[in-house]
């Protein structure tokens, strides 16, 4: 699989009961997987998978619901997602209020594209919760510590 550090996509998913659909078209700007947490919570497992897009370069359509929490770094984390069925569909950061955040696994097969280079909040991965090898990891966000 080659590695983009940027790959453009043209991608169309759907919740679980089909009453919202997303659209995705133009660069993913990061991927990652998230530790913390909330992510834990959110996605069921020991990490979330995450890429970052445009607010611009995504449509959605349909009703969707929100959830909005202060995140360990203060900032506001605000989760959408279907009101019928539950399916997450994507979040954004007051930290970061120029990206959505999408869960790759939302677009099932068609992700091939998604190739992750970090691990953050590291501080609470689960050791059950297996890594790809080499794969960077840091404590918190990326630009407060490391290993």
């Amino acid at each position: 699989m080659p590695q983009h550090a940027r790959p453009d996509v043209d991608l169309t998913a759907r919740c679980a009961c089909g009453v919202v659909s997303i659209a995705v078209k133009g660069p993913i700007h990061a991927m990652f997987m998230c530790s913390c947490e909330d992510c834990q919570r959110a996605s069921g497992t020991g990490h979330a998978t995450v890429a970052l897009a445009s607010p611009g370069d995504v449509t959605i359509t349909g009703p969707t619901r929100s959830f909005a929490r202060p995140a360990n770094s203060g900032a506001l984390l605000t989760r959408w997602f279907c009101p019928e069925c539950g399916t997450p569909l994507y979040a954004r950061s007051s930290r970061a209020p120029e990206a959505l955040m999408l869960p790759v696994g939302l677009f099932g097969a068609k992700t091939t594209w998604y190739v992750p280079n970090q691990l953050i909040f590291a501080r609470s991965h689960r050791d059950w919760d297996v890594m790809p090898e080499g794969l960077r990891m840091h404590s918190t966000y990326r630009n407060e510590g490391g290993h």
